[in-house]
């Protein structure tokens, strides 16, 4: 599908910088930032901004589009408590013909395996995801549909016990399942909806092996349709082709605390991509990834454009390495309200304190910015902003003992360019692409609201 052309598009009274003005734009650009403009012909969508801030568009630095698409067709067990079992048993399967759940956590169902789905429902295939997302855990029905081990053995990231069983547990092998009929791709059109009504203009895939089949359709349906999205990926292999609309990011590296990676083989990784001209973005949550992060960095050699992946647990002498290896990192402040009571329950009591600094790594001069992590942290760019500010866990609880970022400031990072996370912000100016988020009121008034709630209306590239 070959999307329509941009509309000349000409916003009066808006506020742009504090002042109130008026913008036009030609052909997916701004050409004039200046009052009293008028329209040259009738073709031209004329706008109404009564007032209201006219800013770029937001950019979420980090989420899974794939997933979180998928996220919002899914038995959902946020909250379920001890009726997690009753909302899989009432659950009709989907499309596919499978049961897909997300949202588990329950730390008496971390061990959750095939037997233990299989006494809850077992008519049909169940696979449950883990709210981190890189666990699935499969009952017997749909483990019996994952292809078979290879010839040299079991595939990388399929569990089994010490009798060689398949225990029904998956780490991060969407493929496999996918392979197995379980996961068709999504329909990624309500996620753009939902995105554009929160203001947000682009997005940053950070899911790390997208296979040819989903970069093309993401980087489709972006590109096309009513609610486009500027996009940059952060997959290990992108093929070309995907046009000019999906741009290609560092490449991401997943270091899981479960499980790390062989020290040399994380650098060679490191120093290869770099090789190759492209910087790294290294996914690390808690402190033993991030110090091996920093290592691999250091004896690879860093990158301007070299990105740690949510940094949860940075104490102040890794801050400090971060900041004197010139790296960048894009982390989740929406994580402290949704799970800050379950972090501040069960990390090292040592890094308590150390739980999402965004202050402290701003004042060590470390480009740091505010993404979702959708579907595993809320989609929302306004609540991230909020939880920045507040620090405060779901039950009021304080999280570790950073200060508060002002919204203005957490704004900043959203507005920061899709390459350059934490950097100088998008402005509206003349030559500028119209990735534009219109608000209801003067800017001020809006972050004093935080809320998606001021959101009028989105453009990107005019559209």
């Amino acid at each position: 599908m070959t999307p329509e052309a941009p509309r000349d598009i000409l916003l009066h009274d808006v506020e742009v910088g504090g002042v109130r003005t008026d913008v036009a734009v030609r052909r997916g650009r701004i050409v004039a930032v200046q009052p009293g403009l008028v329209a040259g012909s009738a073709d031209v969508n004329v706008v109404d901004g009564e007032g209201g801030a006219l800013i770029p568009g937001l950019h979420d630095h980090h989420l899974h589009l794939l997933a979180a698409a998928a996220a919002l067709s899914s038995v959902d067990l946020t909250g379920a408590g001890e009726a997690w079992p009753t909302r899989i048993q009432q659950a009709a399967p989907d499309a596919s013909g499978w049961v897909r759940v997300v949202g588990h956590h329950d730390p008496g169902l971390d061990g959750l395996d095939r037997w233990m789905l299989d006494r809850v429902r077992d008519d049909v295939p169940v696979r449950v995801q883990h709210r981190g997302g890189a666990l699935w855990s499969l009952n017997s029905k749909a483990l019996r549909l994952l292809p078979p081990p290879t010839t040299a053995g079991e595939h990388i990231g399929v569990e089994r016990d010490d009798t060689g069983k398949r225990t029904g547990r998956v780490w991060r092998r969407d493929d496999l399942i996918r392979k197995a009929g379980g996961s068709a791709l999504p329909d990624l059109t309500s996620l753009q909806d939902r995105l554009r009504a929160l203001g947000v203009t682009g997005v940053t895939d950070a899911s790390p092996d997208l296979d040819p089949d989903a970069l093309v359709h993401v980087s489709t349906s972006l590109s096309t349709g009513r609610s486009q999205l500027r996009l940059l990926l952060l997959s290990g292999k992108v093929p070309p082709g995907l046009g000019d609309w999906a741009r290609v990011g560092p490449r991401k590296i997943v270091l899981n605390d479960h499980e790390m990676p062989d020290a040399q083989a994380l650098r060679d990784a490191v120093t290869a991509s770099h090789e190759e001209g492209r910087a790294v973005a290294l996914h690390c949550v808690l402190r033993t990834s991030l110090v091996l992060a920093l290592w691999a960095l250091t004896s690879a050699g860093s990158m301007s454009k070299d990105r740690i992946e949510h940094g949860s647990v940075v104490p102040p002498e890794l801050a400090d390495w971060i900041a004197d290896l010139g790296v960048r990192v894009v982390t989740q402040p929406v994580l402290m309200r949704d799970r800050g009571d379950d972090y501040l329950d069960t990390v090292d009591p040592h890094d308590r304190d150390h739980l999402y600094p965004y202050a402290r790594l701003l004042a060590r001069g470390v480009k740091i910015a505010p993404s979702s992590d959708a579907p595993y942290g809320d989609l929302d760019p306004w609540a991230a902003m909020r939880a920045g500010r507040d620090r405060l866990s779901a039950n009021g609880r304080r999280i570790g003992a950073d200060e508060g970022i002002p919204v203005r400031l957490m704004l900043r990072g959203f507005l920061s360019r899709p390459e350059d996370p934490g950097g100088f912000p998008r402005r509206v100016a003349v030559s500028e692409p119209a990735d534009l988020c219109l608000l209801r009121a003067p800017l001020d008034e809006a972050l004093a609201q935080c809320s998606a709630d001021v959101v009028r209306a989105t453009w990107v590239g005019g559209r």
